[in-house]
């Protein structure tokens, strides 16, 4: 089933074409010839030489570090992209004909890399447009392959760390904190864009950042002192750039958006998502007009049943969502859904969380209202937690793929499967003894197409962030989405991260144009099970590739893109 799109120009536009080629020519002229010869006279290229050139694109990739802080000033990200064409000529020189499909699949998730790279320093520039860049702190782990959006190297996981911290570990962990004000310093002279929703949405990562430091410093008060002072310092450093941030605000006046030719370009190129900006937006009203329909059918079946209770205790909280937690793993057991790993149920019931009180007419963050009402509707789109473990547990045998993609190419693919499986799940029977849960269902598929079409209109320059929290919160069912902080957080990373926004129902919309396709082409043969051991199998990327890996059918969006317009 593959998705036919009109032929593209795969030329740059001339600004950028004269850009790219001059990137490309120069590293010619250098005498970048790593291969000691012509594809042509040297033969085939090896998959070793693919990994060799991928670990070193990783190295070059990353910023170079000055006393350990990374260097984001314009004279050094200009000396590094007037290096860029050397890789991409060194990659595009690499002749491929001979090799098996799981291998040029490895190649195009390289190339779509280096586009991402190309993109970042063209449009994007997050280092110069995006205060929220700059963050260093985080607290909680993803429950995605990655960070979510763009992350400065040099980037502090607390929640690797084990506590409480040994000395050791707390003194790395000083020195690394202790290169926070020198960070930001340098931030000063680099955040000269004039994009004013990225700009502001900047506030709450600091203070974010400020709050997360305090609650680090009160968890380790009895380490060490070099701990402490790095500590204090760093978020003495994050409290006086956020006042420069609010001093400097008047003056941003200009869009935040990437442009609708930009997000096409960046969506095929990078991300393989084969929809345009103007499809997507087909697509998400689509579902959005389909999610409300789909509810008040259902609430006109159930009319007659009791509204459900919300949970109103720890102990109830425990025992509910164990009980989901077992439950779910012994549906996808029994309908047999795919291969159940020992590692899986334990995964999935360790996020549980913990019990937050409200008071009754209170409305909780979004996603636990559906929680507080039957976590068994969660817990599918727990499933990020069960493919984490998978990566950990049984990682893929390629180097390439065992790593995620850079610029969150990953995103439709992971969370399109934690949001498909919430109504596959649905129809494959999960629901069917609790039919008000099935209204969840649907009022979750509503939530995403409605903050999707937000991100969208963000990202075309139609909307500003106010809009896009507006008409987020009008569109998602039963009011249950009063909190603006929490409907800006999301579009502030949708418009950092251009796709996020959408990846829940493209990535979705792809896996069930696969599964569609695959049944055809199986026909008897073809279960449910063997389709998503094959899915998980091929690893956590671009839909298209795991389309060619399981079917053998290379999509068109492999052979065909566009070109940046417009970048700022």
């Amino acid at each position: 089933m593959v998705h036919r799109m009109e032929p593209l120009n795969r030329t740059l536009t001339p600004r950028l074409l004269t850009r790219f080629a001059a990137l490309c020519v120069t590293a010619l002229a250098s005498g970048c010839d790593p291969f000691e010869g012509s594809p042509t006279d040297r033969g085939p290229a090896t998959y070793d030489e693919l990994v060799t050139l991928f670990e070193d694109w990783r190295a070059f990739e990353a910023p170079d570090f000055v006393d350990g802080v990374p260097d984001y000033s314009p004279r050094a990200m200009e000396a590094k992209f007037a290096d860029f064409g050397e890789w991409r000529v060194r990659l595009e020189a690499m002749d491929t004909r001979e090799w098996p499909t799981t291998e040029l699949i490895d190649w195009h998730l390289v190339r779509a890399e280096m586009d991402g790279y190309f993109f970042d320093h063209e449009v994007r520039r997050p280092w110069v447009r995006d205060p929220a860049f700059y963050v260093m702190i985080y607290s909680a782990e993803s429950d995605v392959p990655a960070h979510e959006g763009t992350v400065v190297h040099g980037w502090i996981d607390l929640w690797q760390y084990e506590y409480p911290l040994s000395a050791e570990a707390a003194s790395e962990l000083a020195g690394r904190i202790g290169r926070i004000p020198a960070l930001l310093d340098q931030a000063r002279t680099n955040l000269t864009g004039d994009a004013r929703d990225l700009w502001l949405a900047g506030f709450r990562s600091f203070r974010g950042q400020s709050a997360e430091l305090g609650a680090l410093g009160a968890r380790v008060e009895d380490s060490s002192s070099e701990l402490r002072v790095a500590i204090s310092e760093g978020r003495g450093a994050t409290d006086e750039f956020l006042t420069w941030l609010e001093a400097e605000a008047p003056s941003k006046t200009g869009l935040s958006g990437v442009g609708k030719a930009n997000y096409t370009w960046y969506m095929r190129n990078v991300h393989l998502v084969p929809y345009s900006w103007d499809e997507q937006i087909t697509l998400m009203r689509r579902e959005l007009a389909r999610a409300h329909t789909g509810l008040r059918l259902e609430e006109n079946r159930n009319r007659d049943l009791p509204e459900l209770d919300r949970i109103s205790s720890p102990e109830e909280y425990d025992r509910a969502l164990n009980e989901a937690v077992t439950e779910y793993m012994r549906f996808l057991e029994v309908e047999e859904i795919h291969t159940i790993e020992a590692y899986m149920e334990p995964a999935l019931r360790a996020v549980n969380g913990q019990y937050s009180p409200a008071a009754p007419d209170e409305i909780r963050n979004f996603f636990s209202e559906v929680t507080y009402r039957d976590p068994l509707a969660m817990r599918t789109h727990m499933h990020h937690w069960i493919e984490l473990a998978r990566m950990r547990e049984n990682p893929h045998p390629s180097p390439i793929r065992r790593v995620p993609s850079l610029y969150n190419i990953w995103d439709a693919r992971s969370e399109g499967l934690a949001t498909g499986v919430e109504e596959m799940m649905m129809h494959a029977g999960l629901f069917d003894d609790r039919p008000r849960t099935r209204e969840l269902i649907w009022i979750m598929l509503a939530q995403r197409a409605a903050r999707a079409l937000s991100g969208l209109y963000l990202h075309a320059n139609e909307f500003a962030m106010e809009d896009a929290v507006a008409y987020a919160t009008e569109w998602t069912p039963r009011g249950w989405l009063p909190d603006g902080d929490l409907v800006r957080n999301e579009q502030h990373l949708y418009l950092r991260q251009p796709g996020y926004g959408t990846s829940y129902l493209s990535g979705k919309i792809q896996i069930e144009e696969l599964l569609a396709e695959r049944a055809m082409q199986l026909g008897d043969d073809f279960t449910v099970e063997r389709f998503f051991d094959e899915f998980f199998d091929a690893g956590v990327i671009p839909i298209p590739l795991v389309r060619w890996e399981m079917t053998g059918e290379k999509d068109p969006i492999l052979d065909r893109g566009s070109s940046p317009e417009g970048a700022h």
